[in-house]
């Protein structure tokens, strides 16, 4: 299964448009993120972006969809989090979205956004177990995302 999955481990500036070293443990996270692909059944990709949709980091199987590793969809939680917050009903944590072949569920941890990409079967329950373990690790990288 390992020749299957393709990790890649990247942070863009969003001043330069080029790509720059990480300052925090890479190694522990690309680690983390593909010990993710193999524990939980149906997972297809993990993918740590900005609001904007920008990916940071990503590590993805053969069977996730192209189309929902773009920024345009990525960054659809960013709008959606908005909306929802006019609601009144107090900070959304994550959005889950069901449809015919696959799952995304996207965690907010701004500046932040963790997505997953999974099959239609695949338990979401373990996916959300994850959450606290990627806020932690993530931490360190969360202070180099800057807001506009």
């Amino acid at each position: 299964m390992g020749s299957q999955l393709r990790t890649s481990l990247f942070s863009q500036s969003r001043h330069t448009g080029g790509t720059q070293q990480c300052s925090f443990n890479c190694k522990e996270m690309k680690k983390y993120l593909y010990s993710l692909l193999t524990k939980i059944d149906g997972l297809y990709s993990v993918v740590v972006s900005d609001r904007d949709g920008v990916p940071i980091l990503k590590a993805s199987s053969e069977k996730a969809p192209e189309s929902a590793l773009r920024p345009c969809f990525l960054s659809t939680f960013g709008m959606a989090t908005d909306q929802g917050s006019k609601l009144g009903l107090g900070r959304n944590n994550a959005v889950i979205c069901l449809y015919n072949n696959f799952q995304v569920v996207q965690i907010n941890d701004l500046p932040l956004i963790v997505s997953f990409i999974a099959s239609h079967s695949c338990n979401t329950g373990h996916i959300l177990n994850h959450k606290q373990t990627l806020q932690q690790l993530l931490q360190p990288l969360k202070g180099s995302v800057v807001e506009p």
